[in-house]
């Protein structure tokens, strides 16, 4: 038999090595699991107008895609068509850019004559949170422009919800995300940079977003058939089971869609292969 020294020794090893393994398997997630943001699918008569504008007033940038721009890594896209309803009245009310001068952005706007809401004193300082105002694209997408130096760039996704938590919870269910809280006072998920946040309905019903000037959201999984499984698995149907897909830009990837809570259209997207 082992001396006692050694047998402690063995049984350090053991240990140590255990808690390696536990480690890798908790924090190493599997390819069904890494969620990232993606892309926002908007509609317009005219996507490449729709992409000039994002553009010149939101700093989105050319990709390549014609028709389409992308702020970092998430995608701007447009169907052509006329759209059935704007964002607000649908469980999609708006989304949010951050800028480093508001005031500046603002100005600009203003003289470029977008429609802006509360024209006369746009810019609201909220205390704890930051700069922010609201106006809408000329297609019906409601934009809220905040000045968060933390997170610039597309900012946030704002959802409406008769039951926020709930709500909020099905999205970190299928989706993963960091439960995270926004300066401290609005609580939601975060992906990379982007804010998911979720506010009560007050009145009202919510129109389906399929057709309306924001379509649907997107979320991409490296493995799409893999989280296809754990999704269903979950009671989730899917609305388009995942199929191949060659984008305009005749990269191959894979597609899917899911009606997430108050009828959401959301795609699922594996990215293609870079």
């Amino acid at each position: 038999s082992a001396h006692p020294d050694e047998r402690v020794t063995i049984m350090h090893s053991k240990l140590a090595l255990s808690t390696i393994i536990t480690l890798a398997v908790t924090v190493l997630p599997s390819d069904a699991r890494a969620a990232d943001y993606h892309h926002i699918h908007l509609v317009s008569p005219d996507a490449k107008e729709a992409a000039a504008w994002y553009i010149e007033h939101m700093g989105c940038e050319d990709f390549g895609r014609e028709g389409a721009c992308a702020v970092g890594t998430t995608q701007f896209i447009w169907f052509e068509r006329e759209a059935t309803g704007p964002t607000v009245g649908s469980g999609v009310n708006h989304i949010g850019f951050s800028f480093e001068d508001l005031e500046a952005k603002m100005a600009g706007w203003q003289a470029a004559g977008l429609n802006i809401e509360n024209a006369g004193e746009p810019i609201r300082d909220i205390p704890g949170l930051f700069k922010l105002a609201f106006l809408s694209d000329p297609w019906g997408t409601r934009i809220e422009v905040v000045e968060d130096h933390e997170y610039l760039g597309v900012h946030h996704i704002h959802l409406s919800s008769p039951d926020p938590d709930g709500t909020l919870a099905w999205y970190e269910n299928i989706f993963g995300g960091e439960r995270d809280s926004l300066k401290g006072r609005i609580g939601g998920l975060r992906y990379g940079g982007v804010w998911l946040l979720v506010s009560q309905l007050r009145e009202g019903t919510l129109a389906a977003t399929q057709g309306r000037a924001l379509d649907h959201l997107g979320w991409g999984f490296p493995n799409l058939d893999a989280a296809a499984e754990e999704i269903k698995a979950k009671g989730v149907e899917f609305q388009l089971e995942p199929r191949p897909f060659t984008n305009p830009l005749g990269q191959d990837m894979r597609i899917s869609f899911v009606i997430g809570p108050d009828d959401v259209r959301i795609e699922i997207v594996q990215p293609p292969a870079m």
